[in-house]
């Protein structure tokens, strides 16, 4: 998702949340950093890489020449990936994600991208015609190869064109090579999601991520990172709830260059090439800490004057939810709200003051709170007209220091072509004539007789006009002073600019009559104008034309009275009271409708493939009134249907210039004058700018799809289609990639190809990666995987050295906005005075807009703080795991012991129950104390001493001697201490075995995770849980570990954690 400006706006305003990476220089095969070396930026278990943003700079790339063949680009992006990856070096989990068919909401964008993306084209390929022609106007041989090559329409990054189809090729070979040659990749799991697989590729990493955590065995202490460029990667990091996640970008930012022209590209030398390509391949990346920005919300959300209970985790989601109304790419930002004008914090100060008038927070768990978001809007809307007033006046003190920057520059132009022409052009580079010519003026301020009649503030203002007048000749000067006397009477203020235009062109009369040169200086300085420069000149419109042109693009002057009319007036052709109210329900309805779609798809998924929002344009944030006479009592309803096809999708968002990267069949829908389609695909079209400054900001104004047309249309030439061309339009799954020394290989290979099993369920404990994995029929134990590539010199790769099935995610369930029980925080970044400048503001010297950021290169994310067994646990009941295990239970209690028991062996027995219970989940993996289980063995991280007899005699007797010896039949109750263990009993509530203050009622006992933050959260109230343990009288309750909501209104508040 593309919000403009957000990185560089979180950056500035939350600096510790980047730091550099680290690159280790030298050579692999010379003994410099290998894969499998420590990382010096902290270790990562699982890297994601949003394909995307790997594709479009190494196949079009702005600031080098572009490849020439598409080989050439799938080696850059190999080499890109390469280092992409020894930058992160995952251990245990890579996914690459190509973006698929994407939802319609999303296509509209794409459209207008693309048929953008093709004007843009075909101007730079003029361009490089009229380059080429006057190169050979001045003599210059250009090659044929050069004249006829043509630019590569990067539209066909696209699902569905050959070239996707042949990068899905070159990746899986990639993959297979490194798994094969690379020992640093032995345990590392490969999941390829290319464009046959639906969905934007951001967004399959994201459920790939939701998919792991509601699996029992998965580690919440799993050390996630994503490789992108899109801003949506930070906001997607901070709904996953997980606690150690950060993002790996390249820094735009960094030794910024122009856009490399064509003209620039066809004079560049061999050397030159190999210079920029050396300076691309060192071209600094950053990490974006998602952990430190939580710090930083922390302080920055924290509300503690509500009259529900304050969870953090939830303020991310209203954060999150808040933040789409600046910029997303499926609906159009709100007209007051920009990130470059602080729309964030403008938004999060209307969240603080309304949220303690709210009886929950906006949003939970992707259900959107219609009541909040009518009270935030409305209190958006007092400051809506200041708002448009400010950005106003903000506007004209930019132009006007503008326009003086250009007249300064003008002036200094004027001065220099004076200056200049009487420097000599040897070492002294002084004037030629003494400045001796300056009016003098006598002590009773008289002018002395000869010169020009001015006052002192005359000389001052126009000393260096006056100098250059005398430094030219005296038909010059005199010119000057004519001048000056006849502005005299009128106006004491001479325009620079012009005096020296008319002594420039006196002076030009006089030395063309006296040296009769002006001839062949004329044609010299005319040669040196390109025949390029003159079309465009005679090309380009004039200012007074692109001021019309914004005026017939619809300024509704949003910062005077009556703006609203006018903008439904120009922007949705309203013309009476009665169709504009209509029109302005309808749109405040569909906007609803988007944000509560957009919330789903980021918390849970796509909730629908065919919603889109049918306007270019969003309401005004006054227009959120009587949202639930507008919404109506059902609400919003979310069908999911199916995506479409890859070339449903291509026939959708391509213009007809880039029907080549279709198959035939269809080009003639998008071209012929009889196609009943034809109205989809305008040669011409309107951008309004609608108020932007730059040409990409503005707004294309094409015509909406009409699904049923165009599929009608589009599968009535399905019959016509190759064998190859059906492949290519047909959606897949998942592939996964494993080397032979993987855990999982022995038994996939055994199930899948020895006992002919149709598939094969694994867990998440055994090689931190949960799924089912079918036999890819394409994939030959006994063959060889060739080379894709006409270009390159790498080796045929043998079958045996790696193996690829095909890979489904564990089945969707319902994502908490929670932590998971035993996530170890990370060691804090922030210090008081960062807390202190986030709550008060910068002190002392402001912070500018260009000031360099602090310093943050000595920051190494290490991930988890600690390994000692009382930091592991985040001590508190319930949690996801109880929570999907209340919902499969059809959302009944479990009351009984024998119910849970029986919940427990018959879903989650391969577990813990097996393999010594918790030990196969982190034990074997070494992750926590890398012994049989948590106080077994006496030389234990925990056994020093100091607990070993309180401790261990009490954590063996009460851990190891339960029924299924650790966690068997506590249904997850017991793992984490959610019941008896870590609540509010004796071991470690209301004992002294680690005080009060510290592990006691205080901290961690009913105050911290007790009763106070989710015991009223969820409805798990202290005395609910006490009469349940006296119910049961057995400290080793077996049942589950979450507490369903009682009967009656849930906590003290009147209200239940989960309202379903």
């Amino acid at each position: 998702m593309g919000v403009p400006a957000l990185f560089r706006w979180l950056s500035r305003k939350y600096p510790k949340i980047i730091s550099p990476v680290v690159e280790e220089e030298g050579n692999e095969d010379l003994g410099g950093p290998k894969y499998s070396d420590p990382n010096p930026n902290g270790e990562v278990d699982n890297l994601y890489l949003d394909m995307n943003g790997i594709v479009h700079p190494c196949s079009h790339p702005e600031h080098k020449p572009a490849p020439s063949t598409e080989d050439e680009m799938f080696l850059d992006i190999f080499a890109y990936t390469d280092r992409v990856l020894m930058m992160a070096r995952p251990r245990k989990v890579l996914m690459i994600a190509v973006d698929g068919v994407a939802p319609r909401a999303k296509m509209n964008q794409q459209r207008a991208r693309r048929f953008r993306a093709v004007q843009e084209a075909k101007i730079k390929q003029e361009e490089m015609d009229r380059d080429l022609r006057d190169r050979e106007l001045r003599g210059e041989m250009i090659d044929k190869s050069i004249k006829e090559r043509k630019a590569w329409d990067s539209n066909a990054i696209t699902p569905g064109t050959p070239f996707m189809y042949r990068l899905a090729e070159a990746l899986r070979y990639w993959v297979a090579y490194k798994l094969s040659s690379d020992p640093g990749w032995e345990d590392l799991q490969v999941i390829i999601s290319d464009a046959t697989v639906p969905g934007e590729g951001e967004h399959k990493l994201m459920s790939f991520i939701r998919s792991q955590r509601s699996d029992p065995q998965y580690n919440p202490n799993t050390k996630h990172c994503i490789y992108g460029l899109d801003a949506d990667l930070i906001f997607l990091g901070l709904a996953t709830h997980e606690p150690h996640f950060r993002v790996l970008r390249e820094d735009v930012f960094a030794n910024q260059e122009r856009q490399m022209k064509v003209s620039d590209q066809l004079s560049l030398t061999s050397e030159q090439q190999a210079a920029i390509a050396e300076k691309d391949k060192r071209k600094p990346f950053l990490w974006l800490h998602v952990n430190v920005l939580r710090e930083y919300l922390t302080v920055e959300l924290y509300n503690p004057h509500l009259p529900f209970p304050y969870d953090f985790e939830r303020a991310i989601d209203d954060w999150v939810f808040m933040c789409f109304f600046v910029g997303n790419d499926f609906l159009p930002h709100l007209p007051s709200l920009d990130v470059r004008d602080n729309g964030i914090d403008t938004l999060v100060n209307c969240w603080k003051r309304i949220l303690p008038k709210l009886k929950d927070f906006l949003t939970c768990d992707g259900n959107l709170n219609l009541d909040g978001v009518e009270k935030l809007m409305g209190s958006l809307a007092y400051k809506e007209d200041d708002i448009f007033r400010r950005r106003r006046e903000m506007e004209v003190r930019r132009e006007e220091n503008q326009k003086r920057r250009r007249t300064a520059q003008e002036e200094e132009k004027a001065l220099k072509s004076v200056y200049m022409n009487q420097v000599t052009k040897g070492h002294d580079k002084a004037p030629i004539v003494a400045d001796v010519n300056m009016p003098l003026l006598t002590t009773s301020g008289e002018n002395v007789e000869g010169y020009a009649k001015l006052s002192n503030k005359d000389i001052v203002k126009n000393r260096d006009i006056i100098t250059k007048a005398n430094m030219s000749n005296a038909d010059a000067a005199a010119a000057l002073k004519k001048l000056l006397d006849s502005k005299k009477t009128a106006d004491n203020n001479v325009s620079a600019v012009e005096a020296v235009k008319q002594v420039n062109d006196s002076a030009t009369v006089y030395d063309n009559a006296s040296e009769g040169t002006s001839d062949n200086n004329g044609i010299e300085n005319e040669k040196k104008r390109s025949v390029s420069e003159m079309e465009r000149e005679e090309s380009t419109p004039s200012n007074d034309d692109d001021e019309e042109e914004e005026d017939l693009n619809g300024d509704v002057k949003l910062y005077e009275a009556g703006y609203r009319k006018r903008y439904y007036e120009t922007k949705f052709g309203a013309r009476t009271d009665e169709e504009m109210d209509e029109i302005r329900r309808d749109v405040v309805r569909s906007y609803l409708e988007g944000v509560s779609w957009v919330l789903l798809y980021y918390f849970q998924g796509c909730p629908s493939w065919q919603w889109y929002f049918p306007y270019h344009y969003a309401p005004f944030a006054a227009d959120f009134t009587d949202v639930s006479d507008i919404v109506g009592e059902e609400g919003f309803k979310f069908t999911l249907g199916q995506p479409f096809r890859p070339y449903e999708q291509l026939m959708s968002v391509l213009p007809a210039a880039s029907g080549h990267t279709l198959p035939e069949v269809f080009r003639g829908l998008m071209s012929d004058s009889n196609s009943e389609i034809i109205d989809f695909y305008p040669e011409e079209f309107k951008i309004d700018m609608n108020g932007a400054k730059m040409s990409w900001q503005g707004i294309a104004l094409l015509p909406f799809i009409d699904e049923k047309r165009l599929l009608t249309a589009v599968q009535a030439k399905y019959p016509l289609l190759t064998e190859q061309e059906v492949d290519r339009n047909t959606n897949k799954t998942e592939v996964l990639f494993i080397s032979t020394q993987n855990k999982n290989f022995q038994r996939f290979y055994d199930e899948l190809y020895k006992n002919s099993a149709e598939k094969v369920n694994f867990r998440f404990a055994r090689s931190s990666l949960a799924g089912t994995v079918f036999k890819n029929s394409s994939f030959e134990v006994e063959g060889k995987t060739k080379y894709p590539l006409l270009e390159g010199d790498m080796p045929n790769i043998s079958n045996h050295d790696f193996f690829q099935v095909h890979y489904n995610l564990p089945p969707k369930k319902l994502s908490k906005s929670m932590l998971l029980n035993g996530f170890i925080a990370h060691a804090s970044a922030l210090t008081e005075e960062d807390k202190n400048t986030i709550m008060y503001g910068y002190q002392g010297n402001q912070r500018g807009r260009f000031n360099a950021l602090p310093d943050n290169s000595e920051y190494v994310n290490r991930g988890p703080r600690a390994k000692e067994l009382y930091n592991v646990y985040s001590l508190r009941r319930g949690g996801y795991r109880s929570f999907l295990e209340y919902l499969k239970g059809g959302n009944e209690a479990h009351d009984t012991q024998q119910r849970a028991q029986s919940s427990y062996n018959s879903n989650y027995r391969s577990g813990f129950n097996n393999n010594n219970n918790y030990n196969s989940n982190y034990n074997n993996s070494g992750r926590f104390n890398g012994r049989n289980s948590y106080g077994n063995q006496q030389g234990s991280s925990f056994n020093n001493g100091q607990y070993n007899n309180q401790y261990n005699n009490q954590y063996n007797s009460q851990y190891n001697n339960q029924h299924n010896n650790q966690y068997g039949s506590n249904q997850y109750g017991n793992e984490y201490g959610n019941q008896n263990q870590y609540g509010n009993q004796n071991q470690y509530g209301s004992q002294a075995q680690y005080g009060n203050s510290q592990y006691g009622n205080n901290q961690y006992g009913n105050n911290h995770y007790g009763n106070n933050q989710y015991g009223n959260q969820y409805g798990n109230q202290n005395n609910q849980y006490n009469d349940r343990r006296r119910q049961n009288n057995n400290s080793s309750s077996n049942r589950s570990g979450y507490i369903p909501p009682p009967s009656n209104r849930g906590n003290s508040n009147g209200r239940n954690g989960y309202r379903r």
